[in-house]
C-alpha cells in the first residue's frame, strides 16, 4: 500500500493554505488585540486573556458540536450526496439558534466567576466586561463557524480565507480606534477590543453568504430544498458531533481552571503566561488550518469507502505539520527573549515577567510537536468519526493535569514554573495516545466506518 503519494501532498497542501491563512488571521487578529493592551498595562493583558479564555469556554460545548459540521459535509460530499451538503448547514443554524437561551444563562454566571477565583481586584471589571461584550456577539461566532466548516467540507477553503481575512482586515484598525479613540470614536480601552471583534464577525457573515446564496452554487447544491428540519442529518450530526462538543467543553474548562488557578499567582504570571500563549497561538493556530485540511479530506475519503487514500492524506499531514513546526521550533528557541520584549509594558513589573515569560517560552518549544502530533491525528480521526475514543481519552487526560495542578498551586504551593512543566507533560502525553491509535486498526475497520455513515 503506497502511504506517500505527491498528488495527495499536494491536494492537502492547496486544501489547507487557505486555511492555515484563515486561521492565522485570527491569530493576528488576537495577537494584535494583546499587543495594544501591552501599550495600556500589564493588567490589560491578562484581562484580555482571562476574559477571552472565559468566553470560548462558554462557547465551546455548542462550538464543538456545530464545527462538526467540516466532516459531515466532507463526508457527504465524498459520497457524491451534494444536495444533503447545505442541509447540514441548516441543521446547524438551527442548533446555534436554539443555544441562545443557554448561552445568556452562561453569561450570567460567567461573569461573577472573575471575582470568585482570586483574580486582582483591578483585573476583574476589564475582564467582566470584555466576556460580556463577547458573549453577546456568541450567535454570530457560531453561525459563522457552522458556515466555515461548510466551505472547507466541500473543498473550497478560498472562500474561508476570503471571508476570515477581510474580517481581521476590517477589525484590526477598528479595534485600534476603539481602543484608543481615533478617527473621532470612543476611547473603550479593553471594551473597544470586543466590540471591534463582534462586528468584524458580523461582517464575515455576510461574505459567506454572499458565496453561499450565489447563484451557481445555489443549483449545484440545491441550496433552495435545503432549508428544512431533517431529522435524519440532524440525529447523525448530534450522534457524532455531541462527542466532539463535549471534549471541547470539558477540555477548555479544565484549561479555564487552570488559567484561572495559575493567575491566582498574580499579574506577574498571569500577563507572562498571556504573552507565551500569544506566541503559542501564532504556532498552534495556523497549524488548525492543517488539522481542518486533514480532516476534510479524510472525511471525504471516508464517504468515498477509499482508505488507500486517507492513508496517504496522514502521511502528508504528518510531513507538512512537522517542517512547519520544526522550523518554529529553532526560531522559538533561539530568539525566545526577543520575542517576549514584543510585549514589553511601560510599568516596573515587566522585568519580572520578562524572566519568567522567557523561562516558560523553553516548556513551549519542547511541546510543539506534540501539538503537531495532536492536530494530524485528531483531524484523521474525527474525519473518520472516532469522536468518542477522542473524547475519553482526551477529558481524561486533561482532567488528571487538572488535579495536578490543583495540588502544586493550591495544596503545596509550588511555583508557577511547577505548574507549568505539569501543563506540558499533559500535552507530551496526549500526543502518544493519539497516535497510538492512529497507527491501530479499529477505527478502519469496515463496519465501524459503515456505523458512522449510517443516518
Amino acid at each position: 500500500m503506497k502511504l506517500l503519494s505527491l498528488t495527495t501532498l499536494r491536494e492537502l497542501f492547496r486544501l489547507s493554505l487557505p486555511m492555515v491563512v484563515s486561521q492565522g488571521s485570527f491569530a493576528v487578529m488576537v495577537f494584535t488585540d494583546r499587543w495594544f493592551m501591552s501599550m495600556i498595562d500589564a493588567t490589560h493583558i491578562a484581562a484580555a486573556m482571562g476574559g477571552g479564555v472565559a468566553s470560548y469556554f462558554c462557547l465551546s460545548l455548542f462550538m464543538g458540536v456545530i464545527t462538526y459540521a467540516n466532516p459531515l459535509v466532507a463526508q457527504y460530499y465524498g459520497a457524491g450526496e451534494l444536495e444533503k451538503c447545505p442541509r447540514v448547514v441548516t441543521q446547524g443554524l438551527m442548533m446555534a439558534v436554539g443555544s441562545v437561551p443557554l448561552l445568556l444563562a452562561a453569561a450570567w454566571l460567567g461573569g461573577m466567576m472573575f471575582e470568585f477565583m482570586g483574580h486582582d481586584p483591578a483585573q476583574v471589571p476589564l475582564e467582566r466586561t470584555y466576556f460580556y461584550i463577547l458573549m453577546g456577539g456568541s450567535l454570530f461566532t457560531l453561525v459563522k463557524a457552522c458556515l466555515a466548516c461548510y466551505f472547507s467540507g466541500i473543498g473550497r477553503t478560498r472562500v474561508v480565507m476570503i471571508a476570515d481575512v477581510l474580517g481581521v482586515s476590517l477589525n484590526i484598525p477598528l479595534s485600534w480606534a476603539l481602543i484608543f479613540g481615533a478617527f473621532g470614536l470612543p476611547q473603550m480601552g479593553l471594551a473597544g477590543a470586543g466590540l471591534g471583534t463582534v462586528i468584524a464577525s458580523v461582517f464575515a457573515i455576510g461574505i459567506y453568504l454572499v458565496f453561499y446564496l450565489n447563484s451557481d452554487h445555489q443549483r449545484q447544491f440545491h441550496v433552495a430544498r435545503s432549508l428544512r428540519f431533517d431529522r435524519g442529518i440532524t440525529r447523525r450530526y448530534l450522534r457524532l458531533g455531541t462527542p466532539s462538543g463535549l471534549e471541547n467543553f470539558m477540555n477548555t474548562a479544565t484549561f479555564n481552571l487552570f488559567l484561572l488557578m495559575f493567575q491566582s499567582y498574580g499579574v506577574v504570571q498571569g500577563a507572562a503566561m498571556a504573552i507565551v500563549f500569544n506566541w503559542d497561538m501564532l504556532s498552534f493556530i495556523p497549524m488548525i488550518g492543517l488539522n481542518i485540511g486533514v480532516m476534510s479530506l479524510i472525511g471525504r475519503f471516508v464517504g468515498a469507502s477509499d482508505m488507500a487514500r486517507a492513508n496517504q492524506v496522514i502521511s502528508s499531514g504528518f510531513i507538512l505539520a512537522f517542517s512547519y513546526s520544526g522550523v518554529l521550533v529553532i526560531l522559538f528557541l533561539a530568539f525566545r527573549m526577543e520575542l517576549v520584549d514584543v510585549f514589553r509594558t511601560p510599568d516596573a513589573e515587566f522585568e519580572a515577567i520578562r524572566v519568567l515569560a522567557g523561562q516558560m517560552m523553553i516548556g513551549l518549544v519542547t511541546y510543539m510537536m506534540a501539538d503537531a502530533t495532536i492536530l494530524i491525528s485528531g483531524g484523521a480521526l474525527r474525519g473518520a468519526g472516532d469522536t468518542r475514543w477522542i473524547m475519553v481519552t482526551s477529558i481524561s487526560v486533561h482532567w488528571a493535569m487538572l488535579v495536578a495542578q490543583y495540588f502544586v498551586i493550591v495544596v503545596y504551593g509550588f511555583g508557577p514554573l511547577a505548574s507549568w512543566w505539569v501543563f506540558v507533560v499533559m500535552l507530551l502525553t496526549l500526543a502518544l495516545l493519539y497516535l497510538r491509535r492512529l497507527l491501530g486498526d479499529r477505527w478502519r475497520r469496515p463496519e465501524i466506518l459503515a456505523k458512522v455513515m449510517a443516518e
